[in-house]
C-alpha cells in the first residue's frame, strides 16, 4: 500500500502550531471517520474564499488506519490493529524486514513510519492523535481520554461522555502507544465514537468531533467553528452522563461462540445478573447494576461488551 492511498488529507497554515493526526478506518468496518476527514478536508480548503479572515495555525492530517481491512470492509485481517500499539510489538514489528510482514503487522509499520516522518518534517511543539471510531450498536456517542490531563481536555471539549479507565480494561490501542515518551515530542492521544457504523449521523459527527478539536489545540480560532457543530454533539449526548469509568470488561477467548442478545444500546441501563449474552458455558450476567457500552454485534472482535459507571462530576474536576 503507498502513503498517498493511506492519506485522506493534510493543511497547513501560515503559522507554525500543533500538528493534528486524525485516524479513520482503525477498524476496516467503520467507514464514518473516513468519510468525516473527506469532507472536512473540502470544507478547509473552501473556508478561506467564504470567510477571508480564517487563519489555520499549524497542520493537520487525516490518515485511513487498516488499509488492508478498509479495502475488504471487515474489523481486521488476522489481528485487531487497535489492539497492536504495545511498545514491545512495535519495537519486534520496527526490527523486522518489511518483506516479512503481514497484514495487520504491516498496517502498524507503514502507520508509524507515516507518522514519525510528519513529526520529523514539521517539526510541531505538540502532536495530538485523534483516532475516529463507531459502534455496532446504536444509542449515544464517547469519548475515550487517556490519563494525561490534556486528554481529558480535548475530550471535555468534545461535549460527549468522557469514559475513564479504558486504558486499564484493554491494551494495545492507538491510546497507549502515541504518548510523549514513545514519540519524543509531546504528544496527547483521544478517542471519539461518533455513533452506529452505518448511521449517517455518525459521520456528521466525526465532523463536529474534529472541527471543536482543531479549536481546542488552537488549529483555528473559536470565531470560526459554528455553533451547530457544539449542538449536534450536545443534543445526542443530552441525559448521558457526561463522566463515567470502566468497571468491568467481558473478554472473549477463542472458540467461546459468543452471542450478544439482541437489542442492547450504548449505556442502556442493567441490572445485577441480567443475561446479556451466551457462550459456550451458558449465560453470561451482568456483574453489577451498572451501564452497558458496545456490545458486540459483529462477528470479529475481542471484546463482548464493557460495563460503565457514572462518576460524580465534581470528583472528576
Amino acid at each position: 500500500m503507498t502513503q498517498d492511498q493511506r492519506i485522506i488529507g493534510s493543511y497547513t497554515g501560515p503559522e507554525k502550531g500543533p500538528l493534528l493526526v486524525c485516524l479513520g478506518g482503525t477498524h476496516g468496518n467503520e467507514p464514518a471517520g473516513i468519510q468525516a476527514l473527506d469532507i472536512l478536508f473540502r470544507l478547509l480548503q473552501l473556508e478561506p474564499e467564504s470567510n477571508p479572515e480564517f487563519r489555520f495555525k499549524g497542520r493537520i492530517i487525516g490518515l485511513r488506519g487498516n488499509l488492508r481491512a478498509i479495502e475488504k470492509g471487515v474489523r481486521f485481517i488476522e489481528k485487531d490493529l487497535n489492539r497492536l500499539w504495545t511498545v514491545d510489538n512495535v519495537r519486534r514489528i520496527l526490527s523486522t524486514p518489511i518483506d516479512q510482514l503481514r497484514a495487520e503487522d504491516l498496517e502498524v509499520r507503514e502507520l508509524h513510519d507515516l507518522i514519525t516522518q510528519e513529526i520529523e518534517a514539521y517539526q510541531p511543539e505538540k502532536v495530538i492523535l485523534l483516532d475516529l471510531h463507531t459502534t455496532t450498536a446504536y444509542g449515544g456517542i464517547f469519548s475515550i481520554a487517556t490519563d494525561d490531563p490534556d486528554s481529558v481536555r480535548i475530550a471535555v471539549e468534545l461535549h460527549a461522555p468522557v469514559m475513564k479507565g479504558f486504558l486499564e480494561g484493554i491494551q494495545g490501542t492507538t491510546l497507549h502507544y502515541f504518548t510523549t515518551e514513545n514519540m519524543g515530542v509531546p504528544t496527547v492521544a483521544v478517542c471519539f465514537e461518533s455513533g452506529q457504523h452505518e448511521e449517517t449521523l455518525s459521520v456528521n459527527r466525526a465532523i463536529a468531533s474534529i472541527i471543536n478539536c482543531m479549536r481546542t489545540v488552537g488549529c483555528v480560532s473559536s470565531e470560526d467553528v459554528e455553533n451547530r457543530h457544539d449542538a449536534l454533539l450536545i443534543e445526542y449526548s443530552r441525559g448521558l452522563p457526561k463522566v463515567s469509568e470502566l468497571v468491568f470488561t467481558h473478554t472473549i477467548a477463542p472458540g467461546d461462540n459468543f452471542r450478544m442478545e439482541p437489542g442492547y444500546q450504548n449505556f442502556q441501563e442493567i441490572q445485577e445478573g441480567e443475561v446479556l449474552a451466551h457462550d459456550q458455558s451458558g449465560p453470561v450476567r451482568a456483574a453489577e447494576d451498572s451501564l452497558l457500552l458496545m456490545p458486540l454485534y459483529q462477528k470479529q472482535g475481542d471484546d463482548g461488551f464493557f460495563l460503565i459507571r457514572p462518576v460524580v462530576e465534581e470528583a472528576f474536576k
